[in-house]
């Protein structure tokens, strides 16, 4: 066995006895766990641990520990573990060992328990005892002995970090430093092979060390001394040998000075080389830049020629292009692609400036003034020439149509790019050719439409209508005769006389009308776009040309202007809306106008225009059809007219009066809404436009509300109780059958009005037929209320049973029978006819004397008990006379 085996035996077996001396078992329990159940799975080793809770939050509690890989490179960790609610251990947060960068002991003294690590940030720390905070920072300290890299230790007593530095072996890993304090558990950690035997075979040599250690150890220490004193000796006799060595170091020093002084000499002659070489490179790099250059140079010029050169048949073309033949034109499409090309062609700025770029220069600017004047005169010349075109439409004749002109649209597409080109060179020729263009194409449609509308009247009225189209004509018809329209408040004989069959093809030919506009406007927008390109932004800098569809040509000096495409969508918008308003500028003059004039032939027409041109609008918007703004002022104004309207409808109730000269039966508003509320159903029944009908119904029925009790009230000839029994009744009734949802709590209100007029009347009128009897007994209900009994009332002298009989004589059934006769005449006098209340009166009156004929006589049963006294007729007497009455009349 070596010496250091020896050594090694020696000092693994004193350190396995020391550990098994281990007292507190509690942390040795805990160890143990978080070994097997936090590192062992992670192939590390616990090396100290140490029990603590955040400084600020005292109950939460977990472990700081140190542990480090098994396998290479080996590597320290400190690790924060906490026990879960399921008593299980977890890692919740590790730091590399170097990233510590301070520990603070807070306090020198030995009994403190606060600490602080200091990683990316500071975390405070308070350990469950002093003495496992010390050994936990004392095991820090021990980390470090082999690095350069140390912490700060602060606030730490000296004495902690006095322990030996354990210095590791070159050729092996670094030794984890650890001194082991009392209370501390290492885990166990096997023999090697060779370890083992030597252990064997020392233990085999002292056989009593099982049954006596403290003897074994003293052989221990004795070999121990003896192989000290041995390496003592070795070594002093090794003396001539070391001196020895260093003669020889000292001659091979001086034999390195001189080879040292022979590569000085070497490395003067190979810097004056390099000097020399570095010369030679820096002028063969000047040579090298300079052919580059040239090169450059020359292809720059090559570059300038090939892109300003122009062949000779497309500068033919440019200056004498026939555009009236296929091939003359497509030979005109090229040269001015070309021509663009090279008026665009990318060239170096310091270029420009030789004179024969700028020669060349002033010929494109010839040539291109030159090919636009030919454009211009031409496009010129089709554009007024095409603004007779009398159209197509398409549909079999006999038929309202509106004249299409795809023709003409046709005829100009094949002059797109030409277009196109002229935008991108020329904008000043561009912006006369397009104003041409929408003068002659809007004389053409304003022509057009002008002609429909009048063909429209043609179909509503009849042609003598026709004569009257104009302004002039309709207030000439209208002169002198004050058109009142259909008013709610005005007697329906003074209502202006319409045609039902007239009014059903103005809703046909207006739709019509509205629906042919639709497909031509769009039409043109299309081409217009299409044609004068509205939907690209003419650049600055550089020019555009595009295909006959409009898109981009793949030449690589056209590019497409880098601008936002909301401000390209807002300009095209503008474009379009610009170009389309010179063009249908004639749309909401005549649209008005046409309206205007059935409107005031009949006011109910703005209905149906208000529901078709909101539909229309609506449609137009989500096709993107400029129609949408031509027909927006439109709808405006029918809008006006349609509250107009119905603003006439409503003063119209607040200023009727009703008829004075006799009865007043039903108000005109009331018997008039049938007829208004259910033209204006069929018309908006599931419309967007409902709610403005709707609006003003709850509007119209809370004037109607309010004019029938003033009305009522102001009528000299006409009980103000029947005024409103009848129109509410009436309304009521008109409500039920309309079942219209909004009014359904002015249905309500009606029916309650009606029901308290009814009743109103009939108290009134009805009154007390037994007037005597009546009297008689409130004067008996005032004795008992002055405390005489019911039963002793006939002890008094004025409601004795003889004064009783005396009144009772006075009402025979004869009599009664004649008073209601008369009664019936008065009600049949105030009632009208044409409600037909009568009977529902008359059978509420025969309830109200029912009534009062059982009032009285349970008043005598009470108050005359066995007197035998009733009155002279039953109640099948008065239910006999008041049907006898009812059938004579």
């Amino acid at each position: 066995m070596t010496n250091g085996a020896v050594k090694f035996a020696f000092s693994e077996f004193a350190r396995r006895c020391r550990a098994s001396s281990i007292a507190d078992s509690g942390m040795a329990a805990i160890r143990h766990s978080l070994q097997h159940e936090v590192f062992q799975p992670c192939d590390e080793r616990l090396l100290a641990f140490v029990h603590v809770t955040k400084a600020l939050k005292k109950k939460k509690s977990s472990f700081l520990c140190i542990a480090i890989t098994k396998e290479t490179p080996y590597t320290v960790n400190i690790i924060q573990v906490k026990k879960t609610e399921k008593n299980v251990y977890k890692k919740k947060r590790s730091w590399p060992l170097s990233t510590l960068k301070l520990v603070d002991g807070k306090h020198a003294s030995a009994d403190s328990t606060d600490f602080d690590l200091v990683f990316d940030k500071i975390y405070k720390w308070s350990a469950t005892s002093a003495q496992e905070r010390q050994n936990f920072i004392r095991a820090l300290w021990k980390q470090f002995f082999h690095r350069q890299d140390k912490p700060q230790f602060k606030n730490v007593p000296t004495d902690w970090l006095g322990s030996e530095k354990i210095v590791p072996a070159e050729s092996e890993a670094p030794i984890v430093a650890e001194t082991l304090e009392v209370g501390e558990v290492e885990d166990f950690q096997a023999l090697t092979e060779k370890e083992e035997q030597d252990l064997i075979l020392l233990m085999g040599e002292c056989g009593y060390a099982v049954s006596n250690a403290e003897a074994f150890m003293e052989t221990l220490a004795k070999d121990l001394s003896i192989l000290d004193g041995e390496n003592v000796q070795s070594v002093l006799a090794s003396e001539e040998r070391v001196s020895s060595l260093m003669a020889h170091l000292d001659d091979a020093i001086l034999e390195v000075e001189k080879v040292e002084n022979q590569l000085d000499s070497y490395n003067d002659i190979i810097c004056h080389v390099r000097t020399t070489m570095e010369k030679m490179e820096e002028k063969n790099m000047l040579i090298d830049i300079a052919n580059r250059n040239n090169q450059k140079l020359l292809g720059e010029l090559e570059k300038v020629i090939v892109e300003l050169e122009l062949e000779s048949k497309h500068q033919v073309s440019l200056v004498d292009a026939d555009l009236t033949t296929p091939q003359g034109l497509k030979e005109a499409i090229e040269a001015g692609k070309a021509l663009q090309r090279v008026m665009n062609a990318e060239i170096h700025p310091a270029l420009v400036q030789l004179s024969a770029v700028q020669e060349q220069k002033k010929r494109f600017d010839k040539w291109k003034s030159k090919f636009s004047q030919i454009i211009s005169r031409h496009l010129n010349n089709l554009f007024i020439h095409l603004g007779n075109d009398p159209g197509e439409s398409g549909v079999q004749a006999g038929e309202l149509n509106l004249p299409k002109h795809s023709n003409l649209h046709k005829e100009l597409r094949r002059y797109t790019e030409l277009m196109h080109w002229s935008k991108v060179m020329d904008r000043k020729a561009y912006t006369a050719l397009s104003k041409v263009y929408m003068d002659a194409i809007g004389k053409l449609y304003e022509r057009d439409i002008r002609h429909f509308l009048e063909e429209a009247k043609n179909y509503i009225s009849g042609p003598t209508v026709v004569a009257l189209g104009s302004k002039e004509d309709v207030s000439a018809k209208n002169k002198g005769q004050a058109v009142t329209g259909a008013l709610l408040g005005v007697e329906r004989d003074q209502w202006p006389e319409f045609d039902p069959a007239e009014r059903s093809r103005f809703h046909q030919i207006f739709e019509r009308v509205l629906s042919q506009l639709e497909p031509v406007v769009l039409a043109e927008q299309q081409f217009c776009v299409s044609f004068f390109q509205l939907d690209i932004m003419s650049p600055t800098s550089k020019n555009t040309l595009t295909t006959l569809d409009g898109a981009p040509s793949d030449s690589k000096s056209e590019e497409v202007p880098s601008l936002p495409s909301h401000k390209m969508e807002r300009q095209m918008n503008e474009d379009v809306r610009k170009m389309m308003g010179e063009i249908f500028g004639s749309i909401e003059p005549e649209l008005i106008s046409f309206i205007s004039h059935y409107e005031k032939v009949d006011s109910m027409y703005c209905l149906y225009t208000l529901v078709r041109m909101t539909e229309h609008v609506m449609s137009t918007q989500d096709a993107g059809s400029f129609l949408s703004k031509s027909f927006g002022p439109v709808l405006v104004q029918v809008k006006r007219t349609y509250d107009k309207f119905m603003q006439n409808q409503l003063q119209s109730i607040h200023d009727c009066r009703g008829s004075r000269k006799s009865k007043c039966g039903i108000l005109p508003f009331v018997s008039n809404f049938e007829v208004f509320s259910r033209t204006a159903e069929q018309i908006f029944k599931d419309t967007s436009r409902r709610a403005d009908l709707d609006k003003w119904y709850v509007r119209l029925l809370a004037a109607m509300f309010e004019a029938i009790p003033n009305i009522a009230a102001d009528h000299p000839k006409t009980p103000p109780e029947v005024v409103k029994m009848e129109n509410f009744h009436h309304l009521f009734d008109l409500l039920s059958q309309l079942k219209i949802a909004v009014l359904d709590s002015q249905r309500k209100e009606a029916k309650q009005k009606y029901n308290e007029a009814l009743k109103a009347y009939v108290t009134r009128y009805f009154g007390r037929p037994l007037e005597k009897l009546n009297l008689f007994f409130e004067g008996v209900q005032a004795k008992v209320g002055q405390g005489v009994k019911e039963s002793e009332i006939s002890y008094q002298m004025a409601f004795s049973k003889q004064e009783l009989r005396k009144v009772i004589k006075e009402y025979p059934g004869k009599e009664v029978k004649r008073g209601l006769d008369h009664l019936y005449r008065k009600v049949e006098k105030h009632l009208s006819e044409e409600e037909n209340l009568l009977q529902v009166v008359w059978r509420a009156m025969q309830e109200e004397f029912i009534q009062q004929y059982k009032y009285i006589e349970d008043l005598i049963q009470r108050c005359y008990p066995g007197a035998m006294i009733s009155l002279e007729f039953s109640i099948e007497d008065i239910l006999q006379f008041f049907s006898e009455i009812a059938r004579s009349h």
